[in-house]
């Protein structure tokens, strides 16, 4: 049992997932897994136990499945983070083009180092390999959001823009 309140999908979120689910055949409810735990996420913030549990049920996979997943792919959070969460690419691309002044910059700004949120809870921040923006170097994503071509007056008009 987890040490979290346990949380379930709202009906928008559960109606979510069944739109997910028609886009595949009957015996593949398996496929909107990935489609579903983002739902899921979304709705909470984070993917509790409890919701991952839920959501291997619904889409008819053994619990152990949609926990190799929820843990395999970086985009899934399995504890809270902040209300906006900061990912800074930190691969080759991103690093050729000065990835480390804007990770410098944030970890200053922010007062936290990766995987570490703000004590006011507004921003979780975090390193990732690639986020396929690689043209627009060096970039983040903020929720759903990219920002590309950042340098650290950007960066300071994006985050005074989410306060």
């Amino acid at each position: 049992m987890s040490k979290h309140t346990k949380m379930r999908l709202s009906e928008s979120g559960l109606d979510q997932i069944e739109s997910e689910l028609t886009k595949y055949p009957p015996d593949r409810r398996q496929s909107a897994l990935m489609a579903a735990l983002r739902i899921a996420q979304d709705e909470h913030g984070w993917l509790s136990p409890e919701l991952i549990e839920q959501v291997a049920e619904i889409t008819g996979v053994p619990a152990v499945r949609a926990y190799e997943v929820a843990t395999f792919y970086s985009m899934y959070d399995l504890e809270p983070v902040g209300q906006h969460k900061i990912e800074v690419c930190t691969n080759i691309s991103c690093m050729l083009r000065g990835c480390d002044r804007v990770v410098n910059h944030l970890k200053q700004r922010l007062g936290i180092d990766f995987n570490q949120t703000t004590k006011d809870g507004k921003f979780t921040l975090r390193e990732v390999e690639c986020l396929a923006a690689c043209a627009g170097a060096p970039m983040m994503a903020i929720d759903h959001d990219y920002y590309e071509n950042l340098d650290e007056a950007k960066i300071d008009l994006i985050l005074e823009g989410l306060k």
